[in-house]
């Protein structure tokens, strides 16, 4: 009830309120954006620029989600816009055509550890990069990356599939090229 007193006291532009927000949600929303963008500076950049957006629009805010989700969802968008912006080019590829099979098993090999698994999936090509943290790491579901991302979901589902093979494949690299196993 706490919370919806202060999005409400938000709403109507009281400051107070507005700094009651940014305090219980800046610390996890820095996180949010660390992970996509990996500098502190752009990170804050990217907080900032997402707290000024969701105080802008908070009156779209309608409590369908926690406000905190809501948030998320604004900090997500902002820091791959901030990344998109970076990228001098990107090469569009259509893979609309493609039937994908549905692989939902994410385990691993005992021998690999979570930093190991991160630091794969940043290692992969950013289209699919983007796709699988936002699976993973984020809890995102297909279409909810493919609105973020402005995908179809047959290319959100294709660009998973195929993060997760490269990343299968790293990780295989990793282990000394040991092993087969198919669990990722």
């Amino acid at each position: 009830m706490f919370q919806i007193d202060v999005v409400e006291r938000c709403k109507a532009n009281d400051r107070s309120a507005q700094l009651k927000l940014y305090k219980q949600y800046c610390d996890g929303m820095f996180c949010v954006a660390m992970r996509f963008l990996k500098n502190a500076d752009d990170a804050e950049d990217v907080l900032q620029e997402s707290f000024i957006k969701a105080f802008q629009k908070i009156h779209q805010f309608e409590g369908e989600v926690s406000f905190g989700a809501w948030l998320k969802r604004i900090v997500v968008n902002k820091s791959i816009d901030f990344l998109k912006s970076r990228k001098e080019k990107m090469m569009a590829l259509d893979e609309g055509y493609m039937h994908i099979a549905e692989d939902e098993d994410w385990t691993v090999d005992d021998g690999i550890t979570i930093e190991e698994v991160k630091e794969a999936i940043e290692k992969l090509p950013e289209k699919y990069k983007y796709v699988v943290m936002m699976f993973l790491v984020e809890g995102y579901d297909h279409s909810e990356i493919s609105e973020v991302l402005d995908l179809t979901e047959t290319t959100c589902r294709t660009r998973l599939l195929r993060g997760k093979g490269m990343l299968k494949e790293a990780l295989k690299q990793k282990n000394y090229g040991t092993g087969s196993w198919g669990n990722i």
